[in-house]
């Protein structure tokens, strides 16, 4: 290779860097500024293909889209004093990029941190001219609304941001106060608890009582009704009795006198002591019945 090829090659190398640095390209999802030896000379960038000086000016792209900052859950005193552990969080994009990067050095971490650390301040302020219940329920929406708008104008003029919205993830008690909370529910749940039992018990009782009652009432109307049954029956039978030993009494006796004997000698053990003469064996001596 000769020398006037080698300068063409040097030379098509050269153009080639000076080039690909010359040009550059913004996304729609990103903000951009130009430097010029460290300064800011274009504050925001607008997507699309653009020419810079080489060597002389650097461009610094941040992340346009909506981002999220967890802040760390800090704990705030109440209008009451009364200690709530609060966890939340916020979503952010880049609106001033020239502040941005002044406040920031484009750093998204320090972006981060020093917006985490203005929501833990607004938060502290919030909560503590609320009580707690509106800070748990009643005026939740307002505290985060209000705290939106505040810390999006402190944002905005500090470092660049706007803030889009800020929530509450969840609020809680410290350890210490959670614990003495459920101790008293627990209590106050053990007593209602006591009084139902009782009033349980007081109810059963009752029922009871009056179940008992009712059966010893049931039971009576029972006996009395089977008594007057077995009278008529006895009533009855007395009466068929006596009419049927009026219409023949020696046969009558006949009959009751060999029921009598049956009963009498229906075990061979059996031994009965009485007199020849008694009227027992009156129908064995005189099957006629006469005496």
């Amino acid at each position: 290779m000769n020398t006037k090829s080698l300068v063409a090659v040097l030379l098509a190398v050269f153009g080639l860097v000076l080039i690909s640095n010359s040009l550059f390209i913004i996304k729609e999802t990103e903000r951009a500024v130009m430097l010029r030896f460290g300064e800011v000379v274009r504050p925001d960038i607008e997507p699309g293909l653009h020419v810079k000086i080489p060597f002389v000016n650097s461009v610094r792209v941040f992340d346009g889209r909506v981002l999220t900052v967890d802040a760390r859950p800090e704990r705030y005193l109440t209008l009451e004093k009364k200690a709530v552990v609060v966890d939340s969080f916020a979503k952010w994009k880049v609106s001033d990029v020239a502040k941005y990067y002044t406040a920031t050095s484009g750093d998204e971490n320090r972006a981060q941190a020093l917006l985490a650390q203005r929501i833990n301040n607004g938060l502290r302020n919030e909560v503590a001219v609320r009580t707690l219940h509106e800070v748990v329920s009643g005026q939740r929406d307002e505290l985060m609304l209000s705290l939106t708008n505040s810390l999006n104008e402190v944002a905005n003029a500090e470092l660049g941001v706007e803030v889009v919205d800020v929530r509450v993830k969840q609020i809680d008690l410290p350890p210490a106060v959670s614990e003495s909370v459920f101790l008293r529910m627990n209590a106050e749940r053990e007593k209602e608890a006591r009084e139902l039992r009782s009033q349980g018990s007081e109810l059963a009782e009752g029922i009871r009582a009056s179940a008992d009652r009712e059966v010893t009432i049931l039971k009576a109307g029972a006996y009395r009704d089977a008594e007057l049954i077995r009278g008529d029956g006895d009533a009855e039978a007395a009466s068929i009795y006596s009419t049927a030993f009026n219409q023949d009494s020696e046969f009558y006796s006949f009959t009751r006198s060999l029921r009598a004997y049956q009963d009498a000698f229906r075990s061979k053990g059996d031994i009965i002591l009485v007199e020849p003469d008694s009227d027992f064996f009156k129908y064995l001596k005189n099957p006629g019945g006469a005496n």
